[in-house]
């Protein structure tokens, strides 16, 4: 079963001498959430494979908030990479207790046109390798630790073609999550999915060519914004009594 969740506020929530791990937080939802899980105490590291400069920005924003940051490089198609931004955000900062799973990428069009290529770099950046900076990220987490990942609305509902392959790579991660429940929750870690709708981003505009048709499928009739998101993220940072649960942020796409 799907809650759906409007968190505007997380003033329960607090995650002083906390450490987050945001795969992907160098723009848009990624960059979004690092800055507000900082506003709530905790102490940042974001990944960015190609935007250096604008994880760096990330990074001097959290840190104008008292907190500290760092932004690593990590590819999530690296299987290397992806399992050692984990260890390389506890060297960094001293531990490792919320990681965000936000780094994704989007490949959409007919089912008879996407190549192998495709198919390989989705699944391996969407799925394995939010797999692998699961796992690593658990084996260094105590008790009141939090998984959470970042999924779509696409992973429930397909509202047209060309959605196959990346439906595909978000609906796995619903599995993923479920099954990380299960398995941490006797250690007291938590493990939740977040399905945005769409995303007022510079990846899709609210502006954009597609954006009408997009904003007509939900209920509200809008875009999102990153920071409604990222509100959610962080009411998940601090739940205790939340695992194996499905979050839509999607303004009724899938009602």
């Amino acid at each position: 079963m799907t809650t759906t969740h409007a968190a505007r506020t997380s003033t329960h929530t607090t995650l002083h001498g906390k450490v987050a791990l945001v795969t992907g937080g160098s723009r848009g939802i990624g960059a979004a959430t690092a800055l507000r899980l900082a506003r709530e105490g905790a102490d940042v590291a974001v990944t960015y494979v190609n935007g250096k400069e604008a994880a760096e920005e990330v990074v001097r924003a959290v840190e104008a908030l008292g907190r500290r940051a760092v932004a690593l490089r990590a590819d999530c198609a690296d299987a290397d990479e992806a399992a050692g931004a984990a260890e390389r955000t506890v060297a960094a900062l001293g531990g490792l207790d919320v990681l965000v799973n936000n780094a994704g990428v989007g490949v959409l069009g007919p089912l008879d046109g996407l190549a192998l290529t495709d198919v390989d770099r989705v699944l391996a950046v969407n799925v394995r390798g939010v797999f692998l900076t699961s796992q690593a990220a658990a084996a260094r987490m105590a008790a009141g630790g939090r998984i959470i990942t970042i999924g779509s609305c696409m992973a429930q509902r397909v509202p047209g073609p060309g959605g196959t392959l990346y439906a595909t790579s978000k609906a796995a991660l619903i599995g993923l999550t479920k099954g990380l429940a299960r398995e941490l929750g006797p250690r007291g870690i938590t493990a939740n999915i977040v399905h945005p709708g769409p995303v007022d981003t510079d990846m899709n505009p609210a502006d954009g060519p597609y954006a009408a048709g997009q904003a007509a499928m939900t209920a509200l009739g809008r875009f999102g914004t990153a920071d409604e998101v990222a509100a959610t993220v962080a009411y998940l940072a601090g739940a205790d009594y939340v695992t194996g649960a499905e979050f839509a942020v999607d303004g009724g796409h899938a009602a």
